[in-house]
């Protein structure tokens, strides 16, 4: 089924739910104490009585910002890190990092977001191979996964599910879409694409329905794995706005670039999406990888993210700018000895949401 632009309903703020607890609370502790009103009939042992304020009102702030990070140095992936190593930045101020701890044991959300637009004709049996072995060897039944396809639609193939078997029946499943843009509706509704434009490729659309409509509601570590050569034509949504919105879920980006390049022999060179995959990836704490349309390096790719999921670690603070206005506030993670420090360039502060979403 073609994904559409939705309404996202979240639960109740957390200090509304509990505002609405304390309210009946506050009026039996005022009823207790009338005067007016007789004792109720009681074989219990008496009570003192509290007086409770009808004009306080208990507010709880979650403000926690979460970081997933991994550190590298020129051997490899570095582990046994501690807090006490680590400096972490806000808008260039010092924070207090509350907790640092490894965790590769954390549930895990996997979104992969296949290309099967034209372009991708002859690489796709790849990625299917490969990204059936990457869900078998990482998928625990205590971790989910979700399968999008993106052409000149986008397409959920698979919902959340732990069963790496639905999943690779999915991907199976999957096909190249060649159909003229005029043909298919984008994946967030406006009307049919343009169309002059018969090979579109809503790459952007699909990250931000990933992010905003798949994993925005979700918690513990986010991912999101893109298989592209990083050709967009057609997206309704922007490099920016894909990004802010993986930005706003916490969802990390991978993209393993893959291309067809006999495809683009015949049409007489090829797209470069490049800059834009390594902003993308860059600005969510994720990376670039280029295999070309080769088959060995596309699993290699598929290790390299294991082994940073494997390694991965979790930094805790709360920020000393208590403003929840809105505004997206850059943060960096410096852990010394000269190393490599993969994570999120900054987060949004949003009004009424958990800063560590």
């Amino acid at each position: 089924m073609t994904l559409l632009r939705r309404p996202f309903s979240l639960a109740l703020p957390l200090v509304v739910l509990l505002g609405l607890a304390a309210a009946p609370l506050a009026v039996r502790a005022q009823d207790s104490i009338s005067p007016d009103a007789p004792p109720p009939p009681s074989k219990a042992k008496p009570q003192e009585e509290v007086i409770i304020d009808p004009s306080q009102t208990l507010k709880v702030s979650v403000n926690l910002v979460d970081i997933y990070f991994s550190a590298k140095d020129h051997n490899g992936f570095v582990t046994g890190l501690s807090k006490d190593e680590c400096q972490l930045y806000e808008e260039g101020k010092l924070q207090t990092i509350k907790n640092l701890t490894a965790e590769k044991n954390l549930p895990l959300t996997i979104g992969i977001l296949l290309d099967t637009s034209g372009s991708q004709q002859h690489v796709l049996p790849l990625e299917q191979e490969s990204g059936n072995r990457f869900l078998r060897e990482v998928i625990t039944p205590k971790d989910e996964a979700f399968l999008i396809s993106f052409d000149v639609n986008v397409d959920l193939l698979a919902d959340f599910t732990n069963s790496p078997r639905e999943l690779g029946r999915a991907i199976d499943k999957a096909s190249i879409n060649t159909a003229s843009s005029s043909a298919g509706i984008p994946g967030i509704g406006g009307g049919p694409l343009p169309t002059n434009n018969p090979r579109g490729t809503l790459l952007y659309d699909a990250v931000y329905l990933a992010s905003h409509d798949k994993l925005s509601a979700q918690t513990g570590r986010k991912i999101i794995v893109m298989l592209t050569d990083g050709g967009d034509q057609g997206s309704q949504e922007t490099l920016k706005s894909a990004t802010e919105a993986a930005q706003k879920s916490n969802a990390i980006i991978y993209v393993i670039l893959i291309a067809d390049h006999p495809f683009y022999g015949g049409m007489g060179g090829a797209f470069n999406g490049r800059s834009q995959m390594e902003s993308l990836a860059h600005d969510t704490g994720g990376r670039v990888i280029d295999v070309g349309n080769n088959g060995r390096k596309l699993e290699d790719a598929f290790d390299q993210i294991q082994d940073e999921l494997r390694t991965q670690y979790l930094a805790s603070y709360t920020p000393e700018n208590k403003n929840a206005d809105g505004k997206f506030r850059k943060i960096k993670l410096d852990c010394g000895k000269g190393l490599d420090i993969q994570a999120r360039k900054g987060y949004y502060a949003i009004a009424g949401d958990n800063l560590d979403q």
